[in-house]
């Protein structure tokens, strides 16, 4: 029968090179020198009687039984981090951490309120929001270093075992600054949108091209366009009266029900967002779990 004595520290170390593609960098993250890295890598190599690593100029890149051995490791590593939050969290949530991926835009309206209510109630939990694009926020939660994700559809990938839920539906709208020498009276119609300035989400974005859909279908070409990549931009420049914004409008319901906006009130129908909550239920531990339950209200089995 066949017996090993695993060396856990050669794996982390593979598993850290394999992540940053450097030996100087697993290194600084390891604090190890260089010299220690790659004579583990060696000896990682030697045993496994298998390379591992391609080296060049620019660091190392795996081969295919590197590739192999990663998804295993990987999994590996992220059953242990579960397993010791598990222990470190109880039920009584004295102790423990949260980490959240949300785009700023949602997070604005969507998140934050739930956030600040448990934190209230359980300030010893470590909680982290980070916001990237949605391929960045997928690849932190594969490699866990979120535990789920609050985001827009569509959301595409081919991550195993991703759970992918919706939350709400929340609407779009067009909306000018409530002082604009934009009459809104004027505008009835998608099509009126052509004389005006307009602040649009970049091209590209799921809202956008559902946008431009509706704005070719109507044989519309627009010509005075502002394109902006974040909604808190596309807030900034309506109250610089640049122009005409598109924007999910619980973004700036605030806004509007303070007299700052306006919202135009156009005969076409827009398209609807549905915002998610994804994660993998095999990752999430006690707090996480706890928060999705109880603050979003979304019953993980």
């Amino acid at each position: 029968m066949y017996k090993s004595i695993i060396n856990l520290n050669l794996y982390k170390i593979f598993y850290e090179v394999a992540l940053s593609e450097s030996i100087s960098d697993a290194s600084k993250k390891l604090f190890i020198t260089q010299s220690a890295v790659s004579k583990a890598i060696k000896k990682l190599e030697e045993d496994l009687n298998t390379n591992l690593f391609y080296r060049n100029n620019k660091g190392v890149k795996l081969t295919d039984k590197g590739k192999e051995l990663l998804f295993y490791v990987e999994e590996a590593f992220n059953n242990l981090v579960t397993a010791e939050r598990t222990m470190i969290e109880s039920q009584t949530l004295n102790k423990g951490k949260i980490a959240i991926g949300v785009p700023s835009q949602i997070g604005s309206f969507y998140i934050f309120e739930d956030i600040t209510n448990f934190h209230k109630k359980y300030p010893n939990i470590e909680i982290t929001i980070i916001s990237k694009t949605t391929t960045q926020l997928l690849k932190l939660l594969e490699q866990h270093e979120i535990d789920f994700i609050i985001d827009t559809s569509p959301i595409n990938t081919k991550i195993d075992n991703i759970v992918i839920k919706p939350l709400i539906e929340v609407n779009n709208c067009f909306v000018i600054k409530a002082e604009s020498s934009i009459s809104i009276d004027e505008i009835k119609s998608i099509s009126d949108l052509v004389n005006y300035p307009l602040v649009l989400p970049i091209k590209g974005t799921d809202n956008r091209k559902q946008l431009d859909k509706i704005f070719e279908k109507n044989n519309i070409e627009l010509n005075n366009v502002i394109n902006i990549h974040t909604s808190e931009m596309i807030v900034g420049a309506v109250k610089k009266d640049l122009g005409i914004g598109y924007i999910i409008y619980d973004v700036i319901k605030d806004n509007v029900e303070n007299g700052e906006f306006k919202t135009l009130n156009i005969k076409e129908k827009l398209p609807k967002i549905t915002i998610n909550l994804i994660y993998i239920e095999k990752y999430l531990t006690i707090a996480p779990k706890f928060f999705i339950k109880n603050y979003l209200n979304i019953n993980i089995n």
